[in-house]
């Protein structure tokens, strides 16, 4: 079974940086596309992120530059840097894996 557990989300002022962290069981961790989607209120699901197998990288244009994915394959965990926040990325953040999904985490940026 897949599992796909997120962390590290919180409220953060303008500005600040947080890193998101999503521990993962249950399939080739290794071999796996794991992406970043968010979903913010009253709003549709967006990709935010990807990173191959290999560690090439892709970001939607609202977060290139600011945004950075990364994965460590012997913890099986990929993470998410964010910096320079804004009040728009406020949101729940997901990480992915094919068509499953953990349960996200709570980024609001607020002053």
């Amino acid at each position: 079974e897949v599992q796909l557990v997120e962390s590290g989300g919180s409220l953060v002022q303008p500005g600040g940086s947080l890193r998101l962290s999503c521990a993962t069981s249950g399939f080739f961790f290794s071999m796996s596309v794991m992406n970043w989607a968010r979903q913010a209120p009253g709003k549709g699901f967006e990709w935010v992120s990807s990173i191959t197998r290999i560690g090439g990288t892709t970001y939607a244009d609202s977060v290139k530059g600011r945004f950075t994915i990364s994965r460590d394959n012997a913890k099986k965990t990929v993470y998410l840097q964010m910096n320079s926040l804004k009040p728009e990325d406020t949101a729940v953040y997901y990480c992915t894996q094919g068509q499953s999904r953990g349960q996200g985490t709570q980024v609001t940026v607020s002053s």
